[in-house]
């Protein structure tokens, strides 16, 4: 594909590439998808995020505009999928907001693991999951520091469920490997119980891996399950989305807790609309579904 690179800045919406190729018009049509289809809003400040995130899937495509590239996503669901997927931010660390596993740890997890000796099924989720960090440290604090206990847990009736809106981000957090230094501030313990470091790497094991299943899911599409969650972490998602799909987004993870379930969102997330009659804040950013 050959871009216009020599033009000046005036003569395109991103210095040096020629209008052309990628115009306002193409700006304001993958801007109108990415809200119909998944909620999020591009401001106009984000015209080189698109160009740069775009180009690789234009050129995969055989495709020598956007204009070329829209006309064929247009036709194409699963071109539509990968063209949402690569506009989404997927930045995240392990133990991210340390106090919300500090209140998992102390509030939530003796009950659920009582729960689940006396054979209840307890279940997890971690909607917008990224690339693992989130979830895998969860399992790590749900298994906990001591490595006989923590064994028993993995054999219990709980399941959890890790799910992106991104292929690449699902696939990454399925893999579980990171760098050792990424892990930092997992506490050293739960290192040691739950992961194998080998070099500079580390991967997960096997414990907490046989706990957790992987789907690549739009939060604003259709759920492909009914049961209700013990606990949901949704956080630093719906930062990106307008707010009639936070809304609608909130209330539909409310109604998916059981009564007394927990909902940890991100710091400068917010509960508004129906949901916030479900729900009442119980901890910074944390929410717990009413018992009615």
């Amino acid at each position: 594909m050959a871009l216009n690179l020599s033009l000046p800045a005036t003569e395109g919406i991103v210095p040096g590439v020629s209008p052309q190729v990628y115009a306002q018009a193409d700006f304001e049509r993958i801007a109108h998808l990415v809200r119909q289809e998944a909620g999020i809003v591009l401001s106009d400040g984000k015209h080189l995020l698109v160009y740069s995130r775009i180009t690789p899937l234009l050129r995969d495509a055989g495709c020598t505009t956007f204009s070329e590239y829209l006309d064929k996503v247009g036709n194409d669901a699963e071109m539509r999928v990968k063209t949402v997927a690569s506009l989404t931010t997927n930045h995240t660390y392990f133990n991210r907001e340390s106090h919300h596993y500090d209140h998992f740890n102390e509030t939530l997890r003796p009950d659920l693991i009582a729960r689940a000796a006396a054979g209840e099924t307890v279940r997890i989720w971690s909607a917008g999951c990224s690339s693992g960090e989130e979830v895998w440290t969860l399992m790590m604090f749900l298994l906990g520091a001591e490595s006989s206990a923590g064994k028993a847990i993995s054999r219990s009736k709980i399941v959890a469920l890790a799910s992106d809106l991104a292929e690449h981000a699902v696939t990454a957090a399925q893999k579980g490997s990171y760098p050792a230094e990424a892990m930092k501030e997992i506490p050293q313990k739960l290192r040691d119980n739950w992961c194998k470091q080998t070099g500079d790497t580390i991967e997960v094991g096997p414990e907490m891996r046989k706990m957790l299943r992987f789907r690549q899911l739009n939060l604003l599409r259709q759920w492909p399950f009914k049961a209700e969650f013990d606990v949901i972490f949704c956080r630093n998602v719906m930062i990106y989305f307008d707010q009639p799909s936070k809304e609608q987004l909130v209330a539909r993870l409310a109604r998916q807790l059981r009564p007394g379930g927990y909902l940890y969102i991100g710091h400068s997330e917010r509960v508004s609309g129906e949901g916030a009659d479900l729900l009442k804040p119980v901890g910074p950013t944390v929410y717990q579904r009413s018992m009615a």
